[in-house]
């Protein structure tokens, strides 16, 4: 009859060692998983009610820049841009005609915005001009408050377009 092995000290030393390795590695791997990706993900805002998403006018030019925001759980995005006249665009990250799709959205390809699921590419001269058709959804001025220094899309504005981003938007 054998008797059973019991662990010696080292043992045990080494497999407490090995699962705070495992468990710290997790631990990095969950913090760079929820950073998301882009240089706008880092400054995703969880928006409460009442809180506006505020747009920095000298943050923007012709490369379209992102801002993810979260409203009653719902994952979306603003994307604002320079036009080739000077202006500055917004609208919603999401496809109009695609909406619904994980997909339906858009990512800057050279001077245009292209949908990632259908691959239609919008220029950014139509950004916030056009509504309706496979383009990006217009948050025209009724929708925002311009000064000099900033754009303001409000909370009410934001909660309004929850709708169009589905829970695995971007997934």
């Amino acid at each position: 009859m054998q008797t059973p092995k019991t662990p010696n000290k080292r043992g045990a030393q080494k497999s407490l060692f090995v699962g705070i390795l495992l468990a710290l590695s997790l631990l990095l791997a969950l913090t760079a998983c929820s950073a998301g990706s882009g240089p706008a993900a880092n400054n995703e805002q969880a928006a409460q009610p009442g809180d506006d998403l505020v747009i920095q006018i000298s943050d923007i030019s012709e490369t379209a820049k992102f801002y993810p925001v979260t409203v009653d759980g719902t994952r979306m995005e603003v994307v604002a841009v320079k036009a080739p006249d000077g202006t500055i665009r917004t609208a919603f990250n999401t496809c109009q005609v695609c909406n619904g799709s994980p997909k339906a959205y858009f990512e800057q390809s050279g001077t245009t915005l292209q949908c990632q699921n259908c691959g239609n590419k919008f220029p950014m001269d139509r950004v916030e001009v056009e509504a309706g058709g496979c383009n990006p959804v217009p948050i025209f001025d009724t929708d925002k408050t311009v000064t000099d220094e900033s754009i303001t899309v409000s909370y009410a504005t934001l909660q309004a377009n929850v709708y169009r981003f589905p829970a695995n938007w971007k997934k």
